[in-house]
């Protein structure tokens, strides 16, 4: 089993800090790496691929810096976010490159194995200028793979694929952390996070924010203060009617607008359809006002 430890880990670029002061440790299972665009995730992943120094602090693979140790890329598998592949090579072309400059055995037989196990067998042979991005995807991940690396570090591993490709790698995954393999994984999409990984890193603006079980974060997510927007046929007598439930903090009608706020997503989405019909109100519309990813990370940075 091997462990990926960071220690006060900083990066800076000129005036820019990408990352602040970042401690954690991955271990064998699947970790998700949770982030908005610009969070940072990908230096860190970098840091951690060893293709990037920290400009404070350690990153360490099995007490071993991971910096200026070329040792290291025959333990790790690095699918990176931006393309990687060459437009003119076929997809067997490609992953048997990644075999020979691992200096495998039998590197023919090593690309056959890596490209079964992301299923492209059959588009193995044409060029990857041609692959849709989900294609493309799955061949970055096969020749990560083509070396059976105890870690794997993948950047946003998902984007491009459809359904049926998604269930497909994230089964693989699975299989792969079920075997002591240490897997970590980013994303913006909490939805890939949730079906994948049971321990979770959220990053913000280059800090961590939250870090260990999935489903404690995501309570504190679903916990934090709410914001809803509200239609109805009388904004007014239904403003008046939340105002008597407890889990309503407050109500704003401006510009034509109903907002209310409040610490219970639940009782409100329950409350709120009884309580029109109460005021004699026809409910339009219902809508959280603050359910983007950077507003769950701003609260959880702020607690």
């Amino acid at each position: 089993m091997s462990t990926l430890a960071l220690r006060g880990v900083s990066r800076w670029y000129g005036n820019v800090v990408a990352v602040n002061d970042v401690s954690f440790e991955v271990g064998a299972g699947i970790t998700g790496l949770l982030g908005p665009n610009g969070a940072g995730k990908t230096t860190l992943l970098h840091m951690m691929a060893g293709f990037l120094a920290p400009s404070a602090g350690e990153v360490r693979l099995d007490h071993s810096p991971t910096w200026r140790r070329p040792a290291i890329y025959r333990l790790v598998g690095f699918v990176p976010e931006r393309e990687a592949v060459h437009p003119f090579l076929n997809g067997r072309q490609f992953v048997l490159a990644s075999a020979r400059l691992q200096g495998l055995d039998d590197a023919e037989g090593a690309a056959e194995r890596a490209i079964e196990m992301v299923d492209l067998r059959e588009s193995a042979g044409r060029a990857i200028g041609g692959y849709s991005k989900g294609m493309r995807q799955r061949i970055k991940v096969a020749a990560a793979l083509v070396h059976d690396p105890p870690v794997l570090i993948l950047d946003e591993p998902f984007n491009g694929m459809d359904p049926r490709q998604r269930l497909h790698m994230m089964d693989l995954l699975r299989r792969m952390a079920a075997e002591g393999r240490t897997i970590l994984f980013s994303s913006h999409i909490l939805e890939e996070v949730e079906r994948l990984s049971d321990r979770v890193l959220v990053v913000v603006a280059g800090r961590l924010a939250a870090s260990g079980d999935f489903r404690r974060i995501r309570r504190l997510m679903t916990d934090r203060p709410h914001r809803f927007t509200v239609r109805s046929s009388d904004d007014r007598a239904l403003a008046r009617e939340l105002l008597e439930h407890a889990e309503v903090e407050a109500v704003e009608l401006r510009d034509g607008t109903l907002t209310v706020r409040t610490g219970d997503y639940g009782a409100l989405t329950r409350a709120i359809a009884p309580a029109a019909r109460r005021a004699g109100a026809s409910l339009l519309e219902l809508r959280p006002a603050d359910e983007s990813l950077e507003s769950v990370f701003s609260y959880l940075v702020r607690r």
